[in-house]
This record gives structure tokens, sequence and C-alpha cells, in this order.
């Protein structure tokens, strides 16, 4: 993943589907800022878990909008979240939720284990 980050120009990061802070482990090394979400409809509550382990993190719904008040996020890290969300509500909402709160020049990176939903 080090080719993501010879840009001096990536600092925030978010995790949209943090489960356990595993992106934010693997970024460690590098000088970034990440945002840990857990979305509040999972099976298993780990926000805790990311607390205990340093990380900074949230509990939200991707249903709604998300509060960036003065923050935008360089790069979006959206492991799993489609598959969680696609029965809830409508999956070209969160993207467009997504570009809102990217900078331009901003980049995603999408993980997901079937694409059902298209």
């Amino acid at each position: 993943m080090s080719f993501l980050f010879n840009k001096e120009n990536i600092k925030n990061v978010m995790d949209m589907n943090a489960y356990l802070g595993g992106f934010a482990a693997a970024l460690l090394k590098y000088p970034v800022w990440v945002m840990n979400v857990v979305s509040p409809n999972s099976d298993h509550d780990t926000l805790g878990a990311i607390y205990e382990r340093g990380f900074i993190g949230t509990y939200h719904d991707w249903c709604e909008a998300f509060s960036t008040y003065s923050r935008t996020y360089d790069l979006i890290h959206a492991g799993g979240v489609f598959n969680i969300y696609q029965d809830r509500c409508n999956i070209t909402l969160i993207l467009l939720e997504m570009d809102r709160v990217l900078r331009p020049e901003g980049s995603a990176i999408f993980r997901e284990n079937q694409w059902s939903f298209f």
C-alpha cells in the first residue's frame, strides 16, 4: 500500500467499516489521521476494542449523512460497507455521501464479498 502514500497530500483517512481497526493499524507507519467508523447495526460492537488500541472512532449508520464539520478525507476505505447496507438503504446515496466527504483528488478503496446489489 506504500504507493498510496508517496504523495504528501494524504493526511485524513476514513475507514467506513473499521471492525477492529485493522486498516488504521496497517497505516501506523504513515503520518495520517484515521477515523474508524463502526455501524451501530453491526452484529459486533467493536468500538471499545478500537479505543483500547488507541485509535479514534465513532458509530455511524451510513443510511444517514455523516457529520464532517471542518474535516474532509483524502482516502476512504469502504470494506464490506455495501454488503451491510444493501437491504437497508439505497447504495447510490452512500456513494454520494462518500463523494461529499472526499476532498477533490481524493481516492476510495472498495472491498466487497459479492456485488449482488447492482
